[in-house]
């Protein structure tokens, strides 16, 4: 047996095998907080059939070092080694389980895919710990995978200098799908891929509006890159979609405008939650502030003010304030008629 074993340990190939499943082992049972002794390291080699002593483990761990493994000696009793990883710990790869898990745009095998390859970067242990994660109540989940297949392709096609043809939909009174556009094909000029309100949103040159529009990359069927180049123009030189997606509520396009909020101090935290710290803010009383934004002016602007249910109110322009005053007017008629 003993003969056995360090003929074993010379044959070339016989090592480059023992120091993969030593690595193996230390990349899935050990972490920065708990490691494994020698013997246990030789017990572990020893069930996948690879006799090891404890000398030459000794000098295998210093050829990992070597290659750049950040094997540790933990401060145990016994002496416990361990695979330190210092690209990302279980407290970052529990941050990303739980954004993968509550993501709404995720499909159900594409959310758990992604689990899985983050439950690759921590051990056995951790990886336990992992499933006890988030647990989302009534989570909305795409129903396919074809939202990241137009994405790529959009990419594709603004690095191609490209348009786009597609067709979109959205879902009539029945929840069933219906063409947009009377079923004609969109054929536009990709500017930018946005991701915000979980939802990828894809912002297109319209050269027959000579307008930028917005559409959820989900909506989009038949995606295929055109011959048609793209267009070149102004409007897309300046377009700066950054701003755009700070600007804007629910991805609506509206008129770049500076509005003043006068903002209850109860509701700061919303403003900051909306429009950062960076903002031009002005004390009104003990009370209230006045705070200077520039939005996307829209319906659904008008519909984030008035969910503050009177706590935040539009001061200035006074064109805004008209607008604000007459589409609460026209809402409270249509949603109170008999």
């Amino acid at each position: 047996m003993v003969a056995s074993a360090k003929a074993t340990t010379k044959d070339p190939s016989k090592r480059k095998m023992k120091l993969i499943a030593l690595l193996h082992i230390l990349e899935s049972q050990t972490s920065a907080s708990e490691g494994l002794t020698m013997p246990q390291l030789i017990d572990r080699l020893a069930q996948q059939g690879i006799p090891a002593e404890r000398k030459a483990l000794y000098r295998d761990i210093d050829v990992l070092r070597s290659a750049g493994y950040d094997i540790q000696k933990l401060p145990t009793r016994p002496v416990q080694y361990a695979l330190v990883r210092t690209e990302l710990g279980i407290d970052d790869v529990m941050m990303l389980v739980d954004a993968v898990q509550s993501s709404r745009f995720l499909t159900q095998r594409k959310s758990q895919q992604l689990v899985n390859g983050l439950k690759g970067l921590v051990s056995e242990k951790e990886q336990r710990s992992l499933e006890k994660r988030v647990h989302v109540h009534n989570r909305v989940k795409r129903q396919t995978d074809s939202v990241f297949h137009n994405v790529d392709l959009i990419h594709k096609a603004i690095k191609a200098k490209r348009k786009i043809d597609f067709s979109y939909f959205s879902y009539d009174k029945s929840l069933r799908r219906k063409a947009r556009h009377g079923g004609k094909r969109y054929v536009l000029t990709p500017v930018a891929v946005i991701y915000a309100d979980a939802n990828y949103y894809l912002t297109a040159y319209d050269d027959e509006d000579d307008a930028i529009k917005t559409y959820r990359a989900d909506r989009m069927e038949l995606l295929q890159i055109s011959d048609e180049p793209a267009t070149r123009c102004p409007a897309i030189a300046n377009y700066e979609c950054d701003e755009f997606a700070y600007q804007s509520f629910g991805m609506f396009h509206g008129k770049p405008t500076v509005v003043t909020l006068r903002v209850e101090e109860a509701l700061m935290d919303a403003i900051v939650d909306r429009f950062g710290v960076d903002v031009a803010i002005a004390k009104v009383g003990s009370d209230y502030a006045d705070v200077r934004v520039k939005v996307q002016v829209s319906p659904q602007f008008f519909g984030w003010v008035a969910g503050l249910d009177g706590h935040v109110g539009i001061r200035a322009p006074k064109s805004v304030v008209e607008q604000y005053c007459d589409w609460l007017a026209a809402l409270a008629k249509n949603m109170c008629a008999e």
